[in-house]
């Protein structure tokens, strides 16, 4: 029988969900923002490509120990103490002067803000029964995209209403104020939430194992751990087109205008809503029904070959129309393979998921970086966007294949993930 009345992990859900919106508004402000401070600042775009990039190199560089610190803490603490840092770094950015303050203030909020996934993975998996996973976190994926979308909406009238300063400041606070909630309500262990039910008790299970000292060995002795961050550092390239370049591409490869660029950069983060929630869903039935080679890599693989296409077809047109319909769509499709891939790592991790996943995203934020700062050089060579947009569809495809040799039925750290 099902457990009456409102169950304490969609709590939960819930704050993670706000999370992940409050994440990408916080971190995609400064690359909608980036047209007007790039002109007041005076920054060109070889230069503006390390801002954008140091976010992703400091992001990169501690979401490993963030996450394996999720592992052993708890997400509790730790997610308190992340969203507080990324916080004060958000605010930090207003007080820039020139690219080099922007740089330090960049690298600083991508050192706070690792982790932020890997240790929401750590509590749905703590919280959520395994048939459930894939669903709970195409939601949290799908807030973030839902962020997305928001940003460019909420940061063009800030821009005319406060400047690019004052938004900043002001998208700090939604930080301070999550991190205060988070810490009263959230615990660890789902037997230690007031109010939880012997029946939702039983639907989430046990607890995982606890992590034992040869974590850090196990780890980088795993093929899977190598072909997931592969696999990673090449899928990255296309999201961090959106995440850094795309609204300068709008308006400055495109020609669209400010106002355009903040209707039309907000519409593929609204269809990578959709392509999470669908994600997900699509991703348990599939493993339900054929196993998880085929819900969690077949889906995968199949996303991101059709996305690269789309890129590529985006790279080769003039056509206004037809650039926001291939970067929409492609953006969407992309993102039907982050639930997968998330739950994925809590297949493979078990008890380790946090430091998984923080490798696999670790992989992927250096990516990030090596693209958007590459970006700005290859703009600056070729005088347009064709190549470097030729060149993520290429990393898009390539991170399909390599989906391919990852086996789900074969974790990490052996059968239990110890």
């Amino acid at each position: 029988m099902g457990v009456t009345g409102l169950k304490k992990r969609y709590g939960v859900l819930g704050f993670l969900v706000s999370l992940s919106v409050i994440t990408f508004l916080d971190r995609l402000a400064i690359a909608v923002a980036g047209p007007r401070i790039q002109d007041e600042l005076h920054i060109p775009p070889e230069r503006w490509g390390w801002v954008l990039g140091a976010f992703a190199l400091a992001y990169g560089l501690f979401e490993i120990p963030s996450g394996a610190s999720g592992d052993r803490l708890g997400p509790r603490r730790v997610l308190t103490r992340i969203v507080v840092w990324w916080s004060a770094f958000t605010a930090a950015t207003a007080a820039a002067t020139g690219a080099v303050q922007l740089i330090v203030t960049q690298f600083l909020f991508g050192a706070g803000e690792a982790g932020a996934y890997p240790n929401a993975s750590c509590a749905i998996g703590r919280w959520f029964p395994k048939a459930e996973r894939a669903r709970a976190q195409g939601a949290v994926w799908a807030a973030s995209r839902v962020g997305g979308a928001l940003s460019p909406l909420v940061v063009v009238p800030l821009l005319r209403g406060v400047g690019w300063r004052g938004m900043f400041c002001c998208f700090s606070v939604l930080g301070l104020v999550w991190a205060a909630l988070w810490r009263a309500w959230f615990h660890d262990r789902p037997s230690d939430q007031p109010g939880i039910s012997a029946a939702e008790l039983e639907e989430i299970g046990s607890a995982p194992p606890r992590v034992h000292e040869g974590m850090w060995r196990g780890l980088f002795a795993s093929r899977q751990t190598w072909l997931l961050m592969a696999m990673y550092w090449c899928y990255v390239w296309g999201s961090w087109l959106y995440f850094s370049w795309f609204p300068t591409f709008l308006v400055r490869g495109a020609g669209l205008t400010e106002g355009e660029m903040g209707l039309f950069s907000a519409l593929p983060f609204v269809l990578g809503c959709c392509g999470n929630l669908a994600g997900g869903v699509l991703s348990d039935r599939l493993a339900e029904r054929y196993g998880l080679k085929v819900g969690r890599c077949g889906q995968a693989t199949a996303s991101l070959a059709l996305s690269s296409l789309l890129i590529f077809g985006l790279a080769n047109t003039k056509n206004k129309v037809l650039v926001v319909v291939f970067s929409s769509v492609g953006f969407g499709v992309l993102d039907l393979m982050l639930p997968a891939t998330w739950s994925l790592c809590l297949d493979l991790g078990h008890a380790h998921a946090g430091v998984l996943t923080g490798a696999m995203n670790s992989a992927g934020l250096a990516g990030g970086f090596v693209c958007t700062v590459l970006f700005g050089y290859l703009v600056r060579e070729t005088g347009g966007y064709r190549a470097p947009l030729t060149v993520v569809a290429a990393m898009v495809m390539i991170s399909a294949i390599l989906f391919t040799f990852i086996d789900p039925n074969r974790p990490v750290w052996g059968k239990d993930g110890e």
